[in-house]
């Protein structure tokens, strides 16, 4: 997002054959794009709404990756608290899925803005443009495509027929590539996924070249630039089996967008809200996110670029005042803790932790975190200790996710507490959610984009949030890149870029050899010992779940791989289902129920099984 500007959803307004001012026939917060804007700064006015979207509640501001993304892939577990959040969980899904419908309209609110600035700039340069103007207004156009290629790249992903293992008709999502001047304008068939797939890369390659050259510093470094473009074109061609043109595009953005691997002790906080990270040697695209002084709760609460509230169903669960796990508190809401299944699968090779008397226990004195009457066994907590630093699992589960008793979260931050930094006082151990011991289970919270570092419940400093967002980091990169080697038979080049990643997680120089690298394509991973039967040989998809995990990208890999039958199985039940399955028609979400009664072009374009 554009960094530190407030992005205004601004509706767009058409006046065919009107001969009176608009200003006298519509309110003065509409525009008509033929006679506005009339300066680069209303231009960028406009261009401030093609960005908005991200921020919805319906996509990075809320629903989006807490509720859908990371309960359909299991990362989470949870019982859901709404119809369609359950269905999420069970990955079957309904023509009347709420979370559906969200990402549905939240994309198109935003091709429709995108539309409006590419047309917005044409009126600009028609009838306004200084001789010195073509350049900044290009620089727009090119966040535009870039924009409206994303959110393409997003709903054919989706709701799209691609992955749908019988492959259907082929369908894919409406295109809109133009503003509507009348209701029947607005009724649009699905087209073909092919055609789909080639706007996405007809933007983004439009995008890239406009965009060549510019950098953006300061207020601007969350602009889309050429270096997004031409990654988020690779992931596409990816998307869409062009493995040949993929390779190309992705070697380009490694070798020639500056762009590198941050080391593992940057990586680690990363996602954290530590406002040194933003923007980093490795981001190619991400989501601004600042903290808010007095607290805030997003896209509900007025400070202009504090807008996720990822983090108040991520939070982390805290030991109580008391010190005991019965009376653990949130750190947010607490919906969700880490589906256990993640923590064998990341190669932990104890068990679930048991709790016994503290020895030091100081009955003269009431009991709290720093008394507790029971801890978690001090032999295992050696042996978690020992882990992590003989890194006898992968080193990405304490990026992801926060161990109880071993790791510690903020309850109350000390005064003087500066957001954005790391706190020098405050620090909690983490526990298990409240309510009876819970034996044989793990019960993690998420460390990933969870707000350890504030307590929404406290204000000042009690935001939700304050990571900014990461759309595309150049390690997704490299695992395209590697797949797409792979593809292109040339597995060599693919295992190289695997172990790269890999290298980075254990702390090793990327570009060397390593003790920890595949020695091939099915060489054991670390979800080997969990008993995985599909990622525990195959390097690409378990670098791809590891090193992404709990960033929105895995649902899509699932899909275009067919992996819901096995992901069912390895998971095999949640909070909210006794035994999981995943039905052939989740590969495609469903074509929204509001969307196929507005729109009388997509009846009979239902996906299959809905």
């Amino acid at each position: 997002m554009i960094k530190k500007i407030v992005a205004f959803m601004i509706p767009v307004v058409l006046f065919a054959g009107c001969s009176k001012d608009p200003s006298q026939v519509a309110p003065t917060n509409l525009f008509s794009v033929s006679t506005y804007p009339n300066t680069i700064d209303g231009l960028n006015s406009v261009l401030a709404t093609a960005y908005s979207a991200m921020r919805d509640a319906n996509m990075f501001g809320f629903n989006f990756l807490p509720k859908a993304m990371a309960n359909c892939t299991h990362a989470a577990d949870d019982g859901g608290y709404d119809a369609g959040w359950v269905e999420m969980c069970q990955t079957s899904f309904t023509a009347a899925n709420s979370y559906a419908q969200g990402a549905w309209a939240v994309c198109y609110a935003g091709i429709k803005n995108c539309n409006a600035v590419l047309q917005a700039c044409n009126v600009y340069m028609a009838k306004y443009a200084s001789p010195n103007d073509g350049g900044p207004v290009n620089l727009i156009r090119g966040q535009a495509y870039c924009l409206r290629g994303y959110y393409y790249l997003w709903l054919e992903s989706l709701f799209g027929q691609d992955f749908v293992p019988s492959g259907g008709s082929g369908l894919g999502v409406p295109i809109d590539t133009v503003l509507p001047t009348s209701l029947a304008g607005s009724q649009v068939a699905r087209s073909p996924a092919k055609d789909v797939w080639a706007l996405v890369e007809s933007d983004l390659k439009q995008a890239a070249a406009l965009l060549h050259g510019q950098v953006w510093t300061g207020n601007e470094e969350g602009r889309a630039s050429e270096w997004a473009a031409k990654g988020l074109l690779g992931k596409a061609y990816v998307y869409s089996k062009d493995y040949a043109d993929a390779k190309t595009t992705l070697l380009d953005v490694i070798t020639n967008s500056g762009k590198s691997l941050m080391p593992y002790a940057k990586y680690r906080n990363a996602f954290i809200g530590i406002s040194a990270n933003e923007f980093n040697e490795e981001s190619l695209f991400e989501l601004n996110i600042d903290y808010a002084s007095n607290g805030d709760y997003g896209v509900y609460g007025g400070a202009p670029n504090s807008t996720s509230i990822n983090g108040l169903i991520w939070s982390p669960w805290v030991l109580g005042t008391d010190g005991a796990e019965t009376d653990a508190i949130p750190l947010g809401y607490g919906n969700e803790v880490v589906h256990d299944k993640n923590i064998l699968r990341f190669g932990f090779p104890l068990g679930p932790y048991s709790l016994v008397a503290n020895p030091a226990y100081n009955s003269s004195k009431p009991a709290s975190p720093a008394n507790p009457a029971m801890i978690m066994d001090p032999a295992y907590k050696t042996a978690s200790l020992q882990v992590r630093a003989n890194q006898t699992c992968d080193p990405r589960l304490f990026v992801s996710c926060l161990q109880p008793w071993v790791d510690s979260a903020i309850n109350t931050p000390a005064a003087g507490y500066i957001p954005g930094t790391i706190p020098t006082a405050g620090f909690v151990p983490v526990s298990r959610p409240s309510g009876p011991t819970k034996a044989n289970a793990y019960q993690w919270s998420f460390r990933k984009y969870a707000p350890i570092y504030s307590n929404v419940n406290n204000v000042p400093g009690g935001q939700a949030d304050g990571a900014n967002i990461y759309l595309l980091r150049l390690a997704d990169v490299y695992l395209l890149y590697a797949e797409a080697s792979i593809n292109t038979n040339d597995g060599v080049t693919g295992l190289e870029y695997l172990n790269k990643v890999k290298r980075r997680a254990y702390g090793y120089p990327v570009n060397g050899a390593s003790p920890v690298d595949y020695a091939s394509l099915t060489s054991a991973t670390s979800a080997a010992a969990a008993g995985d039967a599909v990622l525990g040989h195959n390097p690409l998809y378990y670098e791809r779940w590891a090193e992404l995990f709990n960033e929105g990208q895995w649902w899509i890999d699932i899909c275009r791989w067919h992996l819901g039958a096995s992901e069912a199985s390895f998971y095999g039940s949640d909070m909210a289902t006794p035994a999981l399955a995943f039905p052939d028609k989740s590969y495609a979400w469903p074509i929204p129920l509001q969307e196929v009664n507005a729109n009388a072009k997509i009846a009979g374009q239902q996906n299959p099984g809905y």
